[in-house]
């Protein structure tokens, strides 16, 4: 974790790449295009750039007959704005109708902290990943932010990006062996299975490492892509460590500590899973890593709540 990097700004480096690999994509922003880091693609592509204001259903809309005449639309906001406000868009323009749209919530999680609960989104991966054949991304660090901005543009479909709005460690190499739809296993162990995703796995990485220093033998992994989801990487887990806990920045119900869980169930392994992240209640507001500490997620935390369930 040598430095850290502005997950916004770094997704605006990768649309710029993006962009220059496809003439086809178009970025629109929904009053949000500094904040969202859209600024680089706005300068060196200002005819395919659009700023559309506070109309986020509209947005989703046009964007979906953008897409019908062969361009490649990321639209980008603050994450409530782009999956909750605009659901019914979200489901019928672009997931029943297959429009190629990569939707990027930015500020995901808990990140608009000060805001408190109409900014902030937790319930984000539970409501798109209903919508059928959309994909589901949560990059963990700056690197992977802009594999899966390459990687959804590569593929024809919607796509649904979650970011965050504090600086991300740098926890990969930049070849590191990244596959859309398969989990990273960053490290094996035999004692327990800590799953985690997006923000918050920088966290969940430095409870592995504590836990480590400690002789506990963990096998740590990252799911940036929630849906597909790599069934086969937990159920090789489950199998083999017998324990697992999940970590997100997200709701408990229907994050990935369900997913995790309905796998296990669907293919009927017993195993014990533990799920890390916010519970039944609107999350408070304050500064963001006091609100993480509230909820449970920072390492040392993470790190005593693994002990324990074990």
């Amino acid at each position: 974790m040598s430095e850290s990097k502005d997950p916004r700004k770094t997704f605006g480096e990768a649309l710029v790449e993006v962009g220059e690999k496809y003439g086809t994509v178009i970025a629109i922003s929904a009053d949000s295009s500094g904040g969202s880091g859209m600024t680089p693609f706005k300068e060196k592509f200002p005819d395919r750039h659009l700023e559309f204001g506070i109309m986020e259903q509209g947005v989703i809309g046009f964007a979906s007959g953008l897409a019908t005449t062969g361009k490649i639309p990321f639209v980008v906001a603050i994450a409530p704005f782009v999956t909750a406000r605009p659901f019914e868009m979200f489901r019928n323009d672009l997931g029943y109708m297959r429009q190629n749209v990569k939707v990027v919530g930015r500020c995901a999680g808990i990140s608009y902290s000060d805001l408190g609960p109409t900014h902030q989104s937790l319930d984000d991966v539970a409501l798109i990943r209903t919508i059928p054949g959309v994909t589901v991304l949560n990059p963990a660090d700056p690197v992977e932010i802009k594999k899966v901005v390459h990687a959804a543009a590569d593929i024809t479909g919607p796509c649904y990006i979650k970011i965050g709005k504090e600086k991300m460690p740098v926890l990969f190499e930049e070849n590191y062996p990244f596959e859309l739809g398969k989990g990273y296993l960053v490290r094996d162990g035999k004692d327990v299975t800590l799953i985690g995703t997006g923000t918050v796995f920088a966290n969940a990485h430095a409870a592995a490492e504590a836990l480590k220093k400690e002789g506990v033998d963990v096998r740590l992994i990252d799911i940036h892509t929630l849906k597909p989801f790599d069934s086969g990487i937990v159920l090789k887990a489950a199998k083999e460590t017998g324990t697992i806990v999940t970590v997100e920045e997200h709701y408990l119900a229907g994050g990935l500590g369900s997913i995790v869980c309905e796998t296990l169930a669907r293919e009927g392994v017993c195993t014990k899973v533990k799920m890390i992240g916010i519970d039944d209640q609107f999350a408070s507001n304050g500064p963001y890593d006091d609100l993480l500490g509230l909820y449970g997620l920072l390492p040392d935390q993470i790190k005593e709540t693994v002990k324990g369930f074990l």
